[in-house]
């Protein structure tokens, strides 16, 4: 009988890689280099690998080893599909440090930070380039088979390009297709974008030189008789002189002429037309203009962010709104632009990022460019290359942006730090950007954060008072500017019949008649969006409510349907009760549709826009909207939080609260942090360059101490009070929380199965643990759901412990087989 020994004993001496491959697998597998590639098969390259039978994937190889697997033989490494690696070493390590401390996997984290088009596997699908056209000579002849196979088809799987080829060698081959534009992959498709091309206009080189041209315009029998083509050709070679090349589009523009013009000269070969790849970020000149100087108290901060940044490597600098962080933030950034460095500067929300890029261009022009998950995989493609080359020393975005190939990343500005949207929810890797910036930014040499608000989550200002971060105060305004007056509307005395529909009281109408009368813009903050949250049967009390979620259905006049705010279903208008068949529905509270229709009914010559997720669904929405409100073509700006955060407009006197009574009243530990800092920056929002400005708060809570200190803009006053309370209860800053999520779409197996887990965590975590027991909301797309929270002290020690014993117990529960279709999901840091 032969003697088989394991494979580690008998194999011969080789390389291996440790591959990341963007799949939710416990652990990241292993390959073997075969001789012919160990030269390229570098750390941060991308690696062609079979996982199982069939399956194909781009993964990246993180380390490179002579370690072979203990228990299986190593399948071999299929092709590297990279010169020069894709991503750096730091990157691998911000992989690997958010894999672990946000209970994830490091083929999640790869999932969530590589653009599509580097996440090639067997099962992508390949979408035919109209605009490339049909001439395939360049290609080579396996490039040549695909391309015509895909003219063909339009559409082709990675699996079909292989048969076609008959070939494993595929990756290449498709990666030269992705770079020649023949084709691209269906992911970018989802956003209907196609690369920008521009068709340009040359002058044929038969007359480049005098005495040729001279003889076409002169003595050209065909030319002469065409007088317009005549008048287009001398447009172009003016414009040819002044400007140099000049695109189809703008030729016609200036000189007025026709496409049948153009297509003439073409035709005759006096003119080419040649299409061009051009960039979609601005070829702006790369200077370097700061022409604005700093008041005293900016001068002072400045000095104060340096004074600290040597001797901390995070700087909260809590500024009021309207105190000139941005200026300071420029001042910072061109001293390590000068230094050769690059800087990337987060924003929290897609619409911040079009104002404050138009702004930082006119200081850094091309040196700065933007990214966020709007832009297609193509664009993201682009953007990335040209972090990696150090092309882009600026990179304004969000919080994806963190996951960009810095070469040499000298500061990270975490602007609006407190704000929830640095926080991905769903899906993993539910990482908080502004923490793991922090981590980011220590894997570079001298690398400094600075983390700016108005309003600073408790987190961080608890650091910063406690010593572990720098802090620097800005308490002016600048320009002396001073900060807004704050009305509080009692509602409660409007209680008669007249005002049983009223959204806008009488004493925010008037001020806004009042504004608009003086030529000033206004804006209206109201946290929900839709018409109506819900309907009400008037008969019986039925609520519709979604089918797959335990949420009533909120009604969106502009569709004219109920729409689930969870999952997205969208049902036809109830106008028949199914439980007692009456047609008498009342609508009950209001969203940012129902504000605007008020605001046209009220107001019916002003122009009114809506700023929330439904209004700025478009690439450009956003931008767009801002742009005309700057310009005011608009004169009032109603939105959720959308229009609450950063936004700078210089005629806005009047900013209004619509409903308080929503925000103060959610059910969470930290109701009263987010109540002021929502109402606090909204009203920053007023008076920024000319006058006071005034702010509007209509509630049935006047008295609510979170107001009171609103309205005198005492934010540590607030963080004095709360604080007490968080350590009594156990909340943050005070310690570290994990949730659990338990999901299943059997309610007893969920309950079960969340009873079961936390019965095995007690003898060591007992005095830690709160439930399990039923979210709010327990029902979302057609799963139970259940919670555990595990309230930690903040010893680092202890929370590592408790993130291996969690994860070891989900593997357990998934091993009873009643238990096993259970999805468990961690949420560390939860919001």
């Amino acid at each position: 009988m032969k003697n088989e020994l394991p494979y580690h004993q008998s194999a011969v001496a080789t390389d291996f890689a440790e591959v990341v491959i963007p799949l939710a697998l416990p652990l990241n597998y292993t390959w073997a280099i075969p001789e012919h590639l160990k030269a390229t098969a570098i750390a941060g390259c991308r690696v062609e690998v079979n996982l199982g039978r069939s399956k194909k994937y781009a993964g990246v190889i993180k380390r490179v080893h002579r370690t072979p697997p203990e228990f299986f033989e190593a399948k071999e490494i299929v092709n590297v599909l990279d010169a020069t690696p894709v991503v750096f070493e730091w990157q691998l390590k911000l992989w690997e440090w958010i894999a672990r401390y946000y209970m994830c996997t490091e083929g999640e984290v790869m999932a969530a930070a590589l653009p599509a088009h580097f996440k090639l596997s067997s099962e992508t699908i390949l979408v035919f380039n109209e605009e490339a056209g049909d001439d395939f000579t360049d290609l080579d002849n396996e490039a040549f088979l695909v391309a015509e196979a895909l003219l063909i088809r339009k559409e082709l799987k990675l699996s079909e390009a292989q048969q076609i080829l008959d070939s494993n060698h595929v990756y290449p081959v498709v990666n030269r297709l992705i770079q020649g534009r023949i084709c691209y992959v269906w992911e970018s498709l989802k956003e209907s974008y196609s690369p920008k091309k521009e068709t340009y206009v040359l002058l044929h080189p038969d007359y480049d030189n005098e005495a040729a041209l001279e003889k076409l315009l002169n003595e050209d029998p065909k030319l002469q008789r065409a007088g317009k083509q005549m008048e287009l050709l001398l447009g172009y070679l003016h414009f040819q002189k002044t400007e140099g090349t000049i695109t189809r589009q703008a030729l016609l523009k200036k000189t007025g002429a026709s496409e049948a013009q153009l297509k003439g000269l073409a035709d005759k070969g006096i003119l080419l037309l040649e299409k061009r790849t051009v960039d979609r970020i601005p070829a702006l000149p790369k200077d370097i203009r700061i022409n604005f100087d700093l008041s005293a108290a900016q001068r002072t901060a400045l000095e104060g962010i340096r004074e600290a940044f040597g001797k901390k490597d995070v700087c909260l600098l809590h500024g009021v709104t309207s105190s000139g962080k941005t200026e300071i933030y420029i001042h910072l950034i061109e001293e390590q632009i000068r230094k050769g460095r690059q800087v990337l500067y987060m924003l929290p929300e897609i619409a911040l990022t079009s104002q404050t890029i138009r702004r930082l261009q006119r200081h850094f022009g091309g040196h700065i460019g933007v990214y966020h998950s709007r832009f297609s995989q193509n664009e993201r493609v682009e953007i990335w290359n040209k972090v990696k080359d150090g092309s882009l020393k600026i990179v304004l975005g969000a919080r994806s942006s963190l996951f960009l190939p810095f070469q040499d990343l000298g500061m990270i500005v975490c602007d609006e730090e407190q704000d929830t949207s640095y926080k991905q929810m769903e899906p993993a890797p539910r990482y908080h950007a502004r923490d793991a910036a922090i981590y980011f930014a220590s894997l570079f040499r001298e690398c400094k954060v600075l983390l700016g608000s108005a309003t600073p989550s408790f987190e961080s200002y608890s650091n910063a008072v406690n010593g572990k971060y720098g802090l620097v105060l800005l308490t002016e305004r600048f320009g002396d500017m001073k900060l807004p007056e704050m009305e509080i509307v009692d509602t409660r005395r409007y209680r008669a019949k007249e005002f049983a529909e009223t959204i806008l009281f009488p004493p925010l109408a008037q001020n806004i008649r009042d504004a608009l009368e003086r030529g000033k813009q206004v804006i209206l903050f109201q946290n929900r969006r839709g018409y109506t949250p819900y309907q009400r049967c008037n008969t019986c009390g039925w609520v519709p409510q979604c089918k797959y979620c335990d949420v009533s259905l909120n009604y969106h006049k502009v569709y004219n349907k109920l729409v689930c705010h969870y999952c997205g279903t969208s049902y036809p208008l109830m106008v028949t009760c199914p439980h007692c068949g009456n047609h008498d529905f009342i609508q009950k509270q209001f969203g940012t549709e129902r504000v605007e229709e008020a605001l046209q009914e009220l107001f019916p010559r002003a122009r009114v826009g809506r700023m929330d997720i439904d209004a700025v669904r478009g690439k450009h929405a956003h931008d767009q909207l801002i742009q005309a409100f700057e310009q005011q073509k608009l004169d009032i700006l109603v939105g959720t939080q959308m229009v609450v955060k950063g936004l700078d407009f210089e005629h806005v006197e009047l900013v209004g609260i619509v409903d308080a009574d929503g925000i103060l009243s959610f059910a969470d530990f930290r109701v009263n942090e987010r109540a002021f800092q929502l109402m606090e920056q909204v009203s920053g929002r007023a008076g920024r360059k000319h006058g006071t400005g005034s702010v509007l708060v209509q509630t049935t809570q006047p008295e609510h101490p979170v107001l009171l200190q609103v309205q005198r803009h005492q934010y540590r006053a607030l963080f004095d009070d709360e604080l007490p309370k968080r350590e009594q209860f156990g909340y943050p800053p005070y310690t570290r929380l994990i949730r659990l999520t338990f999901k299943n779409k059997i309610k007893d197996v969920v309950q079960n199965a969340a009873a079961w887990f936390a019965a095995r965590l007690q003898d060591r975590y007992g005095n830690y643990i709160t439930g399990p027991s039923e979210p709010l909301i327990n029902k979302v797309r057609n799963q139970y759901l259940m919670e555990l929270l595990l309230k930690l002290p903040r010893s680092s020690r202890l929370i590592g412990q408790c993130k291996e014993d969690v994860l070891y117990q989900v593997a357990l529960l998934h091993q009873e087989k009643r238990y096993r279709s259970v999805v468990v999901i961690p949420d560390v840091d939860t919001l």
